[in-house]
């Protein structure tokens, strides 16, 4: 169960501590899933969907203010960073799914006020500017220099009215030579500069790191840190969303201070990890018949579904079990 997407049943209400996801009848399952197959309950416990929580709706809000921020010479840049899995790709795509791009009859493009990229794997600058042209939808250029492809880049960016630049996984910048990094930093700060638009960057703390080599971007950047979550009221309310949209034929209690201990500590409180964990317990608690979840569902016996999540395992001095091919 990923944390981006939409659910398949109908549109879900608001739940609380900020969290969404469709209706679960206290009683048991809507008639629709209960009369579904176990395989089709274990492919709608794949899918992936978003599930918004505190952090991830305060780096949304925060996302939805830069992009109304009017243009002038300094504008005001965004990080996003934490550690591997706390959501920053998933937070990143959902607010481009919530600024799709728009046909314009009259120009016969695509307005696109989100333009979401992700850093290449060697910072380059010649391929920043083309992953830049491949996420509006332009052809790949052959043969061109390095200035035209830079001048095709803003030209395109200026045609499709974007508002906000996003580079994702920024800190694969330190990849490079320090050479390498310099120019990538500075090709970044000139395409801000020149369209006068908010520069985002999401990544882990490397990717902050990277920032800070930058003097003038290390002052223009706000920071936003995703931190793990602490077994905490939060932590219950996300625990509790899970409860209400888990297509099992049972209540269950993932709640209970036992549930939340054994699910905070297999996981370290990452956001990627819990997903997985549950989604994982979910399949077996469907498979078995058990058709709830509980303390006892996050047991010994429970297949961890991330080798992450067996080393946390192997600290805690209880026997692995791995999903092979997971």
């Amino acid at each position: 169960m990923g944390t981006g997407g939409r659910a398949r049943s109908c549109d879900p209400p608001p739940c609380k501590q900020g969290f969404t996801g469709p209706r679960r009848i206290s009683q048991g399952l809507p008639r629709s899933w209960s009369q579904a197959l176990p395989l089709e309950r274990i492919a709608w416990i794949r899918a992936d969907r978003w599930i918004g929580f505190e952090q991830s709706g305060a780096a949304l809000a925060r996302l939805e203010n830069l992009l109304t921020y009017p243009p002038r010479d300094r504008m005001p840049c965004l990080l996003i960073y934490g550690e591997t899995g706390m959501g920053k790709t998933k937070i990143v795509r959902k607010f481009e799914r919530d600024h799709p791009p728009k046909f314009s009859q009259v120009t016969g493009v695509d307005h696109r006020p989100v333009v979401v990229a992700q850093v290449p794997s060697e910072p380059i600058e010649r391929d920043l500017y083309r992953e830049l042209m491949a996420s509006m939808g332009a052809p790949a250029m052959v043969g061109g220099t390095l200035a035209r492809e830079k001048d095709i880049c803003r030209s395109l960016l200026r045609t499709v009215g974007a508002k906000m630049i996003i580079l994702d996984e920024v800190n694969g910048m330190l990849a490079g030579t320090f050479r390498q990094q310099r120019i990538f930093l500075n090709a970044i700060r000139f395409l801000a500069n020149d369209l006068r638009i908010p520069l985002v960057c999401a990544g882990t703390d490397l990717a902050r790191q990277a920032l800070l080599t930058d003097a003038q971007l290390a002052e223009r950047f706000e920071a936003f840190h995703l931190k793990p979550w602490q077994n905490d009221a939060a932590f219950a309310g996300l625990l509790k969303s899970f409860e209400r949209i888990l297509p099992l034929r049972e209540a269950s209690d993932l709640n209970s201070g036992e549930a939340r201990e054994r699910i905070h500590k297999l996981t370290s409180g990452v956001t990627a990890r819990i997903f997985r964990l549950i989604e994982t317990a979910a399949e077996d608690a469907v498979r078995s018949g058990k058709e709830r979840l509980d303390a006892d569902s996050f047991g010994d016996n429970l297949v961890l579904p991330l080798v992450s999540m067996t080393q946390t395992s192997r600290r805690r001095g209880k026997p692995v079990q791995q999903r092979v091919g997971a």
